[in-house]
């Protein structure tokens, strides 16, 4: 510990650099920095990274504007009457998306703001440039006009990622764009394709779709969003034919290209889709290329991912790392975690490895789908021993106040025991009404603990201790 630090600290942390200023690199400053480290961040772009600036903060504030439109457009059933002129209510509606976007941004860059000035007082000081490892305690900064050096006793690497390209799609940022150049449209797509039906295209798709677009979502696969949940998606997919998205499953893209008004999208078997814009969601790729990785005796995957143990340590001694480019799992709060758990085990702290069974996620599509813990599918391989029960909310009462009853509540028990082990939320404010199910997964509470657990009536999460309630072991 330096003179400069605070004695009264429990644990005694070097100094830290970090590359990159996303959720795992800000999160892990602000614990270093608490715990009496000098921290250094490096970024390239604008304090929050990707995360804040072009992905997580502006997707959820487009969203939340397409959701609004949603609702307002299925209140008819309330009561709430739009003069339409074809009896649709989305006629009666018309998204500003010039408005939308300048909004978007703008609340990113406040974001970018609130988290920069949390971390200069604490003392954290913030370097904006292009940042390289010399070795492992040394990070050249190109500034531009200027180079400065920066020096630590340990560096964490959280570079983040970059929207994966198609040779045959590139991106022109007015007609076939990625999904940091959607907010650059002025207008309302008319008639927007969506090629990738995971996470990030199904978010745009079912977003588009509420905003009044015509939108065509080009799945590769089955279903849409492969690898989550069947019954969430089956729900997903009969919400989005009700709404008029056209779904094309089984369908790979080939190519993209900008025809004199609008886009045309070639498939693997030949035949033609065609819009007025085209999204291409396919992936992202680490941003792990020349930025000394080698040199500092970093290893990465054949993907070009960090590799990283269960407390954020790389191949090499003193650097960490976190978030996207570790490909450990795509989310910010994973990436916030990781980069915690980094801090605490430099500093000394203790330190619990990162469980990945615990995540709980959230896919922002309208409905939101919700999971956290064992699924389904893990059953299926014979993995775990489960108990299964799904409530629908078409049976919840506070659902058919709000009208929103599109989705369920799934709980999944070890057989036996009745401990929680997993869950699924799909419907309108998933993302909060899995954290009930998340605490149980983590601190291994019974279906008993849940079921007896008052909850308000009517309520959604009124499904969940239902559902835990069916779910009771008889002794």
């Amino acid at each position: 510990m330096t003179s400069e630090q605070d004695a009264s600290k429990p644990f005694a942390l070097p100094s830290l650099a970090i590359l990159g200023g996303g959720p795992g690199g800000y999160e892990a400053a602000l614990v270093a920095a608490s715990m009496g480290a000098q921290v250094t961040i490096v970024e390239r772009s604008g304090v929050g990274g990707a995360a804040v600036l072009t992905d997580v903060v502006p997707s959820k504030t487009l969203i939340a504007t397409s959701e609004a439109m949603n609702r307002s457009a299925d209140s008819t059933e309330l009561g709430v009457n739009f003069k339409a002129p074809d009896g649709n209510p989305k006629e009666a509606m018309k998204a500003d998306l010039l408005h939308i976007n300048e909004r978007v941004m703008h609340l990113a860059r406040e974001q970018s703001t609130d988290i920069r000035r949390g971390l200069e007082a604490l003392g954290v000081k913030i370097i904006i440039g292009t940042g390289r490892l010399l070795d492992s305690r040394t990070i050249e900064v190109d500034r531009g006009e200027s180079t400065e050096i920066v020096k630590a006793d340990a560096i964490l690497i959280a570079v983040g990622a970059h929207p994966r390209e198609l040779a045959t799609a590139q991106p022109d940022g007015e007609r076939i764009l990625n999904w940091t150049q959607i907010y650059d449209l002025d207008e309302l797509p008319e008639e927007l394709i969506v090629v990738g039906s995971g996470v990030t295209g199904a978010e745009f798709a079912s977003a588009y779709n509420g905003l009044g677009s015509k939108v065509t979502l080009i799945s590769s696969r089955d279903q849409v969003l492969p690898g989550e949940d069947s019954d969430a998606a089956a729900v997903l997919e009969d919400v989005f034919a009700r709404r008029g998205l056209r779904v094309l499953s089984r369908s790979r893209a080939e190519a993209v290209k900008r025809t004199e008004n609008g886009v045309i999208v070639t498939l693997s078997d030949g035949s033609t889709v065609t819009g007025t814009h085209c999204l291409v969601c396919v992936g992202s790729i680490p941003n792990t290329t020349d930025i000394g990785l080698e040199k500092a005796g970093v290893e990465v995957t054949p993907s070009g991912h960090i590799k990283v143990d269960g407390v954020s340590r790389t191949s090499a001694p003193n650097i960490y790392a976190a978030g996207d480019c570790t490909g450990v799992f795509a989310l910010a709060s994973v990436a916030a975690m990781q980069g915690r758990i980094a801090v605490a085990h430099l500093g000394g702290d203790g330190v619990h490895p990162l469980k990945l069974h615990q995540v709980s996620s959230n896919i922002f599509t309208s409905p939101q789908i919700a999971s956290v813990g064992v699924s389904e599918a893990d059953l299926a391989t014979g993995k775990y021993q489960g108990d299964v029960i799904k409530l629908s909310l078409k049976t919840n009462a506070r659902a058919k106040m709000r009208n929103d009853d599109d989705g369920f509540i799934k709980i999944i028990a070890r057989k036996g025991s009745g401990t929680v082990i997993g869950g699924v939320v799909v419907g309108a404010g998933a993302c909060e009404l899995i954290f009930p199910i998340a605490l149980a997964v983590t601190h291994n509470l019974h279906v008993d603990d849940v079921a007896n657990t008052f909850t308000v009536y009517p309520s959604l999460s009124g499904s969940i201790s239902e559902a835990a309630r069916r779910l009771h072991v008889h002794m």
